[in-house]
């Protein structure tokens, strides 16, 4: 978490916002907050409390955590870390359920089971459409990685160093 003087140090913040560190924006006298969607910095009018500014970096902490976590949307979008990708109703569905449980083990069997308004999968199609979602959360940082006899497990993509 950085402290940032803003609009002093505007360089700095913008070096922060490309390594993607969580900062709180110090404003001077007179400056205006300037406008920024990322959810890794918030802003503050000196002076401040300690107190207040332990809260605004603890909800940028919960917001950051929030954001590392896998979530499909109700349009079949997944959303991880400020990427997406569109899923199939049916791949939307089985991710939603590994995301529910992301990073722990989902059974086999889960994802098998009959859900309303939905056709049951046979065990095949299930492996077919692990197959097909490998491909598409490749390209966000994704896996699933199947724990022989017991389900698969939805984690972070070990990223291989050069």
């Amino acid at each position: 978490m950085e402290l940032i003087r803003w609009p002093a140090e505007s360089d700095r913040r913008e070096r922060c916002r490309d390594r993607g560190v969580m900062r709180i924006l110090v404003l001077e006298a007179g400056a205006e907050a300037p406008p920024s969607p990322d959810l890794r910095e918030d802003w503050v009018r000196a002076p401040i409390s300690s107190g207040d500014l332990r809260a605004r970096a603890e909800a940028l902490r919960m917001r950051a955590a929030a954001e590392s976590r896998p979530v499909v949307e109700p349009n079949g979008v997944l959303c991880f870390r400020r990427r997406s990708a569109l899923l199939s109703p049916t791949g939307a569905h089985l991710v939603a359920r590994l995301a529910e449980s992301y990073t722990e083990v989902v059974a086999r069997d889960d994802l098998l089971a009959p859900q309303p308004g939905r056709p049951p999968l046979s065990r095949n199609a299930l492996d077919l459409h692990i197959m097909r979602i490998r491909r598409r959360l490749s390209a966000l940082d994704l896996r699933v990685r199947t724990v022989r006899g017991r389900g698969y497990v939805l984690e972070a993509a070990q990223r291989s160093e050069p």
